[in-house]
């Protein structure tokens, strides 16, 4: 059975987040989810707009289901778009194709998911790599099918 992220971890990640949000003056949502993309805990850090933590929730479920960092979606989404969509919805959260998602994966097994929303596109990305890096977590993960030349038989 797979381990989990579980709330000690997740006040770990929320402590990082939470630093460097200040540290960006930024109002930003962290949410965190097990390897099922259950909710372990979600925060909305002063200043940060309303969606953002459904915004945050989607990203690391994303991150979580599919075991790899939302951003790594994109090439999917953008070369099958209407089935992309379909999957999108079928699960508990929306499905997104996004940075600032990434997959917590320990020692080769996937333990969760972090979704970073309420900066730009690249403060999100940054923050949540910021996370894998500080905490050490894994950041490698295989390329996800239609990523790149999606129709074409060399890839």
């Amino acid at each position: 059975m797979p381990k989990n992220v579980m709330q000690d971890e997740a006040e770990k990640i929320m402590e990082v987040a939470e630093r460097e949000a200040l540290r960006l003056g930024k109002g930003l949502s962290i949410a965190v989810v097990d390897s099922g993309g259950f909710i372990v805990s979600i925060r909305r850090f002063d200043g940060a707009r309303p969606m953002t933590p459904l915004i945050a929730l989607s990203k690391a479920y994303t991150s979580a289901v599919m075991q790899r960092p939302s951003g790594m979606l994109k090439g999917w989404s953008t070369s099958d778009p209407v089935f992309f969509s379909k999957v999108g919805d079928l699960g508990q959260f929306p499905i997104v194709a996004t940075g600032g998602g990434v997959t917590l994966k320990l020692e080769g097994e996937f333990v969760g998911g972090v979704g970073v929303s309420g900066g730009t596109p690249q403060e999100d990305e940054a923050l949540a790599q910021s996370i894998l890096t500080e905490l050490g977590y894994e950041t490698d993960f295989d390329e996800w099918a239609g990523a790149k030349g999606a129709g074409d038989p060399k890839h």
